[in-house]
């Protein structure tokens, strides 16, 4: 028997509840954008800027704490914690960097470089998931005071984690019942500031005038992933992998914050993918449409289709028209004309 009427009925039935038609919509959205190779290519730069910034950051402690090695420990640590299963070998190793003046030339010319291109390749992402012509995306110079703009925003949020964790700390050495109603505060008072963070960066990474109530869906549910990865890093390196960076070294400090980076860029990614189907309202999608051309394509598969090849417009004065003809079976998308 076969199993087209069941595929149609599965069709029928996720186009009429938004529960489901929603979610599958991102997650076909986020597929049409290749959205796994923008989180990659923001792992990479994010990678290339993190120690360089690690650098800049022990370096000026050990310039304005000289007498103070415990509090520059205990900072550090705050830092780092950001990357609870790799963190404490980043710490080890960091921390015996002294401050010294070509060692902060060097963090800062290689974190002013990395983060550059870690915050323009996040912007190529979200103006891309929104659909923004390249000739409407900012040009070199535009590209680049927003990228100074987000970086700014993540140095703010490194502030504000850094000083939640060490307060969690201090009051964790003061006193036990102490320090978990101060954790349930810090936690609850970091989730809000990471909403903030997402609201800003959502809103910077891209020229597409959206409002706070475009992108708030996908800043709280970002904030709630990060706060979450967090947890769930802190469990796998008290339960689970205990020993294991101490073990693997070098190698597993590498891989380890290469995967935690990758993890966040995702949900950065598709936070924004989120965002983006719920303002343009490209949901219910058709079942079977990345898979096959044999499909009957709904009114947010046209829009999603056309949004995609208006992306490339690269002069004001191109047209691109995008036209659907069902002929035989099949979708044949018209041509594009220039």
């Amino acid at each position: 028997m076969s199993s087209r009427p069941l595929v149609q009925r599965l069709d029928a039935y996720q186009r009429q509840h938004p529960w489901l038609s929603f979610p599958l919509a991102t997650v076909y959205k986020f597929y049409d954008d290749q959205g796994t190779f923008l989180a990659a290519l923001i792992t990479y730069y994010g990678f290339v800027s993190l120690f360089p910034l690690l650098l800049v950051f022990v370096t000026i402690l050990g310039f304005l704490l000289s007498n103070s090695p415990d509090l520059q420990q205990r900072l550090l640590d705050s830092a780092v914690a950001q990357f609870p299963i790799i963190g404490d070998q980043i710490a080890k190793d960091v921390s015996s960097i002294r401050g010294s003046g070509p060692g902060l030339v060097v963090g800062l010319l290689g974190t002013l470089y990395g983060g550059m291109r870690f915050a323009q390749a996040a912007q190529n992402a979200v103006n891309r998931i929104w659909a923004v012509p390249r000739n409407e995306r900012p040009n070199p110079i535009r590209s680049r005071v927003r990228s100074l703009l987000v970086l700014l925003l993540l140095g703010a949020g490194v502030l504000a984690t850094t000083f939640l964790s060490g307060v969690t700390t201090a009051a964790d050495a003061y006193d036990t019942q102490l320090g978990f109603g101060v954790r349930l505060l810090a936690t609850g008072v970091s989730m809000g500031v990471n909403v903030v963070l997402f609201l800003a960066a959502f809103r910077v990474l891209t020229v597409r005038d959206v409002s706070t109530r475009d992108i708030r869906p996908g800043a709280i549910i970002a904030a709630v992933l990060w706060q979450l990865l967090q947890f769930l890093g802190t469990y796998f390196l008290s339960h689970q992998l205990k020993g294991a960076t101490a073990v693997y070294g070098l190698f597993g400090i590498v891989l380890g914050l290469l995967a935690w980076i990758y993890l966040e860029a995702l949900i950065l990614i598709f936070c924004a993918e989120i965002n983006v189907v719920a303002r343009e309202r490209l949901w219910p999608r058709a079942l079977l449409t990345p898979v096959t051309d044999d499909v009957d394509l709904t009114g947010a598969d046209k829009k999603a289709y056309t949004a995609y090849a208006s992306t490339e417009r690269f002069k004001g004065f191109e047209d691109v028209d995008v036209s659907f003809d069902k002929k035989e079976g099949r979708d044949r998308t018209g041509g594009v004309d220039a």
